[in-house]
């Protein structure tokens, strides 16, 4: 019951959290669709003011022309080239602001010639009023027939204007949208939400009552469990009592095996015979120390030494086909001692030692594992005992 209270609450809390993530990924993306859409409308008003302002200096350039061409002041001319430079460098702006929208950027770029004409007509006008006077300044205004260049602008700055103001409006109307839905999703989210909650809570109370009996019945389990426990108590306090005499004896008879080894190795060490310890694959594995004494070489050496290079049976043991004789493995596959084997050992110098050669099975139950080999040294004829 427990458990699965548990897991509905986690399992609720769980929706409750991936419905707070859909709000919040869907929230975070409809804000940043609204900061990119506020960014273009930005843009779009930049845009706007870019043409305005190019409007405005092809006017104000137009009004100095006019007084430069009336009255021949210097400084007119000089406000009609200021206002001139600067409405190139609207232009510029403009085409800045326009680069990424391929149709914004030919409208633009149609305006350009426009423009260039326009400057054009106002340089060779002033020039023309400068050194020829009026009567050939009047052949120069009507080429270009009563100001066509200037109109053809303004429709041009208009029409870019227009598309600009319909591009706001649209969006305007993708913002409202944007802004809706993320109120929608906003409110559903708090509202299962709410909903959620209220039935986590409804389990809660559930699940309060029902551990309200259970620790009624709890307390009575308890009262018989503690009359249990000391009686198991009584019990174990026993148990304990025996497993230490155990234990007190399992350890006596560990330090005895203990005294047991080391004794049974002071003893092979102390024997003047060499003695080795062969597995079935005739690999040495202990040596006593009279092996490293007869033969000169350290135990690591010996040990992984082949034991067919340091012992070797004499011809009088090996018989015709020396190939097919392996005493060791034989006796040690048939579970049978060999004793008393002419052969001779190999020396740290390379000399032969005469030996008799005895080798006698090791078992475990019925099975031969390993196998002791001893070594005796032969006197040579005509030496004894001292």
């Amino acid at each position: 019951m427990k458990d699965n209270i548990v897991k509905s609450v986690i399992a609720v809390f769980v929706v409750m959290v991936c419905i707070l993530v859909v709000v919040t990924v869907s929230t975070v993306s409809n804000i940043q669709r609204s900061i990119a859409s506020s960014d273009w409308v930005n843009h779009t008003h930049d845009v706007i003011m870019a043409a305005d302002a190019i409007q405005s200096s092809i006017h104000a350039g137009n009004a100095a022309l006019h007084t430069f061409l009336l009255t021949g002041d210097p400084r007119d001319q000089t406000a009609c080239r200021e206002a001139y430079a600067k409405m190139l460098e609207d232009l510029e702006v403009a085409k800045a602001l326009t680069r990424s929208d391929s149709a914004q950027s030919q409208m633009v770029q149609q305006l350009e010639p426009l423009l260039t004409r326009c400057v054009e007509l106002t340089t060779t006008a002033i020039v023309t009023r400068t050194n020829s006077g009026l009567e050939s300044l009047r052949k120069v205004l009507d080429a270009d027939a009563g100001g066509k260049t200037i109109r053809d602008i303004q429709r041009s700055i208009d029409k870019l204007k227009e598309e600009q103001k319909k591009l706001l409006q649209e969006r305007d109307r993708a913002s409202f949208l944007q802004a809706q839905k993320t109120r929608w999703t906003v409110l559903t989210g708090v509202g299962l939400n709410f909903l959620l909650l209220a039935f986590v809570a409804w389990l809660i109370r559930d699940d309060i009552t029902a551990r309200r009996l259970a620790a009624t019945a709890l307390q009575t389990a308890n009262e018989q469990l503690e009359q249990k426990v000391k009686e198991r108590t009584a019990e174990l306090a026993i148990a304990n009592q025996s497993l230490r005499a155990e234990n007190l004896e399992r350890r006596w008879t560990i330090q005895s095996m203990e005294h047991q080894l080391r004794y049974g190795q002071l003893i092979i060490n102390c024997i003047s015979d060499l003695i080795f310890v062969l597995t079935k694959a005739q690999n040495i594995i202990r040596i006593n120390p009279a092996v490293e004494h007869m033969t000169g070489l350290e135990g690591k050496d010996i040990i992984s030494m082949p034991f067919s290079k340091l012992v070797r049976f004499t011809q009088e043991t090996t018989p015709a086909d020396p190939l097919k004789y392996e005493p060791i493995a034989q006796a040690m596959k048939d579970g049978r001692d060999l004793q008393d084997l002419p052969a001779f050992i190999v020396n740290k110098e390379g000399k032969t030692i005469p030996v008799k050669f005895n080798l006698f099975p090791m078992r475990d139950h019925d099975n031969v594992v390993a196998s002791v080999v001893t070594l005796k040294q032969v006197q040579p004829p005509g030496q004894g005992r001292a």
